[in-house]
């Protein structure tokens, strides 16, 4: 073997490095756009995610403590949730549950003072935050009964009323991507929209 190489054997030339470099810029900006799109798929995802949960948390509390509980959409603001215990009675309701500051968290702070069932809500979450650019529509609100059964209640509107066989949908939206959370009148809480 030849252990004395000539000096110009040895490393790149100036001109190949500037080819690989080309190469990698233009690969690089083809995947840009898939990279942003996978990105916002992700935001939705989580969001899409975090409602379900929400909405599913709401329905085991009701169920296990015997008393009707909400999670109120674009509260206190836009792109912003909350589990609520309801204070009142079904049939005695309690003028609070129907104020904006029932989402308010530092009026019925997260958790609560204290867990006596004589002094209500206890059952209160905190307020939940969707990712930057995902919004909410559809519906205002899922309110859960103890028996498991849920009503809904329209964008801006603190007004529950049953709902339908073909269930009621909160859809989450991030750029052209949307998402739903389906939600029956038997309480099933369903993710829809898969991508």
């Amino acid at each position: 073997m030849n252990k004395h190489r000539r000096r110009g054997d040895a490393g790149f030339t100036l001109v190949e490095l500037l080819m690989v470099m080309a190469v990698f810029i233009i690969m690089a900006g083809v995947a840009m756009p898939q990279l942003g799109r996978a990105l916002d798929l992700y935001r939705l995802g989580i969001a899409v995610r975090a409602v379900e949960r929400e909405l599913q948390t709401a329905r085991v509390n009701s169920v296990q403590a015997n008393r009707p509980v909400r999670v109120l959409f674009n509260c206190p603001t836009v792109g912003q949730f909350r589990r609520v215990e309801l204070i009142g009675e079904p049939g005695l309701p309690d003028g609070r549950d129907n104020a904006v500051t029932r989402c308010n968290d530092r009026t019925f702070p997260y958790p609560a003072p204290d867990l006596d069932p004589l002094t209500r809500p206890n059952l209160d979450g905190p307020v939940r935050y969707l990712p930057v650019g995902v919004s909410m529509a559809g519906i205002g609100g899922i309110e859960f009964l103890p028996n498991g059964t849920a009503r809904s209640a329209s964008a801006g509107s603190f007004t529950f009323a049953n709902i339908g066989t073909t269930g009621v949908l909160a859809t989450v939206t991030k750029e052209a991507n949307s998402r739903s959370v389906l939600v029956n009148g038997m309480g099933r809480v369903f993710v829809t929209g898969r991508q």
